[in-house]
């Protein structure tokens, strides 16, 4: 099905044949996730090559046809007629597949169709997140917070992830004001902002959750997590996407940190921990059924704190909040 409507797309779009290079839309199209130098033709009859090294995996994977790779100076002739080729593909090699740049176009097509989940990978989202859902409870806050990311990452990959979603972030006291702060070796202090995922059959999952010990800190948590109900109140397809920012941004204004909240308020993901749509005030277009989105929202105080609160969203008409995790874990201190 997912072949037919890329094929069709593709047709609609005058495109003749296109070269795929990047693994999450190879794994996307043929269900497999290349190790090694692998693209794939699309065409009528779509066909993966692999390096040597994944022929076995691919040819028991892969739903489409698998040969041995050649180089790319031998693929010209099947690459017929108007040319498609990634957005994220560097110009050397796209300028390299065709003599004629004018029969060359660039498609984002198959970023197009990731955009809604069909039911199986909605499953394996949901298995993601279950993985990294437990490994929270292995979180040990006792030393640095890199020891705490590792005993977290440890236990994702010991229950099925083929590794982190993304670089897991445990930013503690006043480093916890930086929304993206690295990791260090020092020891954990509170509030502690932790952002992680697993990645279950390449499906990323990303949770956020923030531990608190005081007063003003629960004033702030308690700010966030009622931005964060506003912003999931509104998914529903046909929703306007900037709709969910505001929702969320207009609680945290109202209490007067407008300016503190200092990101949008969440964005899609799937085989990549980043995909359309993303979920801000300048954001363009609807939401639609089955995407899978994350409500995000967050408060950072320049040298006092911040407190992010992360949760996996599915859109429907009502919205089905795919984590499960409590918002509050102050037991795990």
């Amino acid at each position: 099905m997912k072949n037919n409507e890329l094929i069709t797309k593709l047709n609609e779009d005058n495109i003749d044949s296109m070269f795929v290079y990047k693994p999450e839309n190879i794994k996307y199209i043929s269900d497999f996730y290349p190790s090694s130098f692998a693209y794939l033709i699309i065409t009528d009859e779509p066909v993966l090559y692999v390096n040597s090294i994944d022929k076995e995996d691919a040819s028991n994977l892969s739903q489409v046809e698998v040969r041995d790779v050649k180089k790319l100076s031998q693929i010209k002739e099947e690459l017929t007629g108007k040319i498609a080729v990634e957005e994220s593909l560097e110009f050397s090699m796209a300028k390299y597949l065709s003599d004629n740049l004018n029969d060359l176009s660039v498609s984002g097509v198959i970023e197009d169709l990731r955009k809604t989940k069909t039911d199986e990978e909605i499953t394996k989202i949901k298995n993601s997140i279950a993985i990294a859902e437990n490994a929270i409870g292995e979180i040990d806050f006792t030393s640095t917070e890199k020891y705490a990311a590792a005993t977290l990452e440890f236990d994702m990959t010991i229950n099925g992830s083929i590794k982190p979603a993304f670089d897991t972030i445990v930013a503690s006291g006043k480093r916890s004001s930086m929304p993206h702060s690295v990791t260090s070796m020092n020891r954990v202090e509170t509030p502690i902002v932790v952002d992680w995922g697993a990645k279950y059959d390449h499906y990323c999952s990303d949770i956020t959750r923030t531990f608190i010990d005081s007063e003003r800190q629960e004033e702030i948590w308690n700010i966030v997590l009622e931005a964060q109900t506003a912003a999931i109140k509104t998914i529903c397809p046909g929703v306007e996407i900037s709709e969910v920012d505001k929702a969320a941004r207009d609680v945290i204004t109202e209490y007067g940190y407008g300016e503190y909240f200092i990101h949008s308020t969440g964005h899609g993901f799937g085989l990549d921990i980043h995909e359309n749509p993303n979920v801000s005030k300048n954001s363009n277009g609807v939401l639609e059924e089955n995407m899978v989105i994350t409500a995000e929202p967050g408060i950072y105080i320049p040298g006092e704190f911040g407190v992010r609160i992360e949760d996996d969203i599915l859109v429907k008409k009502n919205p089905k909040q795919l984590t499960t995790l409590d918002k509050k874990l102050d037991f795990l201190l």
